[in-house]
Formats: C-alpha cells, sequence, structure tokens
C-alpha cells in the first residue's frame, strides 16, 4: 500500500472515531467496542468492498452484515464519512429524530440486516451467500463478529452448514479485541487456540493486526483462501482504541460521557493534552 493511500484511510479512520466519541453521550453507546473495529470498517468499505454509496440497492454489490451489531456507531460513522447519508444524521443519535439507535436498521442506508441478538446473522449471511452462488452472482458476502459472540452455538452450527455447503464466497471476519462485556473472553469461556477451531470447522484461517491497514491488505488478499469452505480473518484489535485512557479496560464497553468529557476524549484522541481521564462518570451496564 502507498504512503498516500495508508494516510487517507488513517486520516478516515481518525474522523470516524471523532464521531463514534461524540455518539458516547445523552444516552450513551459501546464505545469500546466501536472503537476496537473502527478499522476494520474502514478498511472494508473504503477498499474492499465493492459498494457504491450511490447505488446501494445495486444486485451485484458485495454485502456486510455487522452481527456485533452494538458497534454500530462505528458503522454508522463510516457511512456518514463514505457519504451514504448525510453526517447531520449522527447529531441525532438516540432521539425520536431519526432511526440512529444502538443496533442496526434497515431504514439505515447500507445497513443489510437488522442484528443486536448475537449469534444469529452469521446464518443470515450463508442464506445470502447461497443465493448470490445460484445465481450465479459476482458478490462476496463479509460477516463481522465478535469474539466473545463465538460462544453463540449457532456459529458453530452455521460453520459446518458454510463447509457442508462449499460456501467460498462467505468472508468471516471476527473482531478479536479479547474482551467481552465487562470481562476478557478467556477468563469466561476461552476460544484459544482460536485459529484452530475455526480450521476444524473447514475454514482457511488468517489472522492480522486488525489496526494496521498494510496488515489488512495483506490479509485480505486473493480471498477466498482455500477451497470448499469459508475464509476467516481474525483481526486482532484493541478495545477503545485510539483513547489511552480506556483502551484495553473491561469497564469501558458501554460508556454515556457528559458533553464535557467528550470534548476532553476528543482532545485525547488527537493527543491534545497529557489528562489522562482516570474515572469519568459514565454508566457502566
Amino acid at each position: 500500500m502507498s504512503p498516500e493511500s495508508r494516510r487517507s484511510l488513517e486520516a478516515l479512520a481518525l474522523r470516524v472515531r471523532e464521531h463514534v466519541i461524540r455518539m458516547a453521550t445523552n444516552g450513551g453507546c459501546f464505545l469500546g467496542a466501536s472503537l476496537s473495529c473502527a478499522d476494520l470498517l474502514v478498511w472494508l468499505y473504503a477498499r474492499y468492498l465493492r459498494i457504491d454509496a450511490a447505488r446501494l440497492g445495486d444486485p451485484h454489490r458485495d454485502y456486510l452484515l455487522l452481527s456485533k451489531g452494538h458497534d454500530v456507531p462505528a458503522l454508522y460513522a463510516t457511512f456518514a464519512e463514505l457519504l451514504f447519508f448525510d453526517s447531520g444524521r449522527l447529531r441525532h443519535h438516540l432521539t425520536l429524530q431519526d432511526h440512529l439507535y444502538w443496533h442496526p436498521n434497515r431504514v439505515i442506508p447500507g445497513v443489510e440486516f437488522h442484528s443486536g441478538s448475537l449469534g444469529h446473522l452469521l446464518s443470515v449471511a450463508m442464506g445470502i451467500a447461497l443465493d448470490v452462488r445460484m445465481r450465479h452472482g459476482p458478490n462476496r458476502v463479509v460477516v463481522v463478529l465478535g469474539d466473545g459472540e463465538l460462544d453463540e452455538g449457532s456459529i458453530w452450527e452455521g460453520l459446518l452448514v458454510a463447509h457442508a455447503l462449499g460456501l467460498e464466497n462467505l468472508l468471516v471476519v471476527v473482531d478479536r479485541n479479547g474482551l467481552q462485556a465487562n470481562m476478557p473472553t478467556e477468563g469466561l469461556v476461552p476460544l484459544e487456540p482460536l485459529a484452530a477451531k475455526f480450521e476444524t470447522f473447514g475454514c482457511a484461517v488468517r489472522t492480522a493486526d486488525g489496526h494496521d491497514f498494510d496488515a489488512l491488505a495483506a490479509a485480505f488478499d486473493g480471498a477466498p483462501f482455500g477451497r470448499g469452505g469459508p475464509s476467516v480473518v481474525i483481526a486482532h484489535t484493541v478495545r477503545g482504541k485510539g483513547l489511552p485512557s480506556i483502551e484495553g479496560r473491561a469497564d469501558r464497553w458501554f460508556c454515556d460521557f457528559t458533553a464535557a468529557e467528550v470534548e476532553e476524549l476528543l482532545n485525547e484522541l488527537h493527543g491534545r493534552t497529557d489528562a489522562v481521564l482516570a474515572s469519568p462518570a459514565l454508566v457502566v451496564r
């Protein structure tokens, strides 16, 4: 990737994070998880997926389904930056003026399917991938899962069927930030060795640094990676990425900040302050 392209993606991801932080007030949002997948969504929509903002209903488009629907602030922000809808709508988050709330809604341009109940969008993606194959379509189908979401049995049942059906046009992306709700994944239901688990279920697997655009470019290059089943990218990320005061903290999964605290966090994002928010007033659920 050229330095210019990398800088362009980094600048886009920074703007996405700004939007996400601004949505963490007046009711709040799942800030930590949204920041962990911001770079992934920027990479997918800006460089990987064949989706035209002016033709979102194109039958030949690629599909992305955000199964970890609580990360939707990052999705909304990416859509706004890529002109799927006017960025001014983000100010209506959690208000009666719009449909922008805690989970994806198909009323929002670019959202392919509702999500929020963890574990079910892999099966939806499988149905789309099978339909595409039956139509001999060019569409690629991507589903983004959370690592905590992998506790759901429907994920592994779905992978068994995806392999049995030979869904090579299905790409699974795992946001591997190591935390689910307010505890580490390995402290609840251990997932490792995760790559080996996916391989056992018939997937071709690659891993990448989910915050490094060069690494993501290499990981996604040449998909599908194998024959006869889905491909998987395990993207290692950091919850709260971009805000050192909350990075990697299990207690910063849902945040509702005051307007003043949002401004402090925006300053921190841009490195304009040495102050670290030791214990900001927030709602943890």
